[in-house]
């Protein structure tokens, strides 16, 4: 049955499944995370965010001035990605893209295309990449 969407239909969908999965899997324990990248004089060019959750560091969001890219500095920031996971003991990082460019950019930082949708959006598809780490 439809019915008219609300902050408190979301809320209480979201806690009985976060109830649900948390039995069988653990709690969540979400932890929301922010990177940036500035120039010298402290402007903003780009940043990460995410959240921690299950010992995995998702990036919901990666962003870089397009005349920045190419300069190393997107590595950089997947670098402290990288290290923040690693300090919250993730086993990995996580992440989705349907810009080609990006997909190309995460294979080449070593990541593995974990599945795909097409069509998603229309004229594109949405590739879904993970990266875990050894030892």
């Amino acid at each position: 049955m439809r019915e008219t969407p609300s902050q408190e239909l979301a809320r209480q969908t979201a806690e009985k499944l976060g109830a649900e999965v948390a039995a069988a899997h653990g709690p969540r324990d979400e932890k929301p995370f922010a990177l940036s990248a500035r120039e010298s004089n402290g402007g903003w060019i780009g940043g990460i965010n995410g959240v921690i959750h299950w010992r995995w560091l998702y990036i919901g969001q990666f962003y870089l001035d397009p005349e920045r890219r190419g300069q190393g500095i997107g590595r950089a920031l997947l670098a402290e990605a990288e290290i923040l996971a690693r300090e919250n003991e993730c086993v990995g990082i996580y992440l989705d893209t349907f810009d080609a460019g990006a997909l190309a950019f995460y294979r080449k930082c070593g990541f593995e295309v974990a599945g795909r949708i097409d069509n998603f959006p229309p004229g594109a598809a949405r590739t879904y990449l993970s990266r875990t780490f050894q030892g």
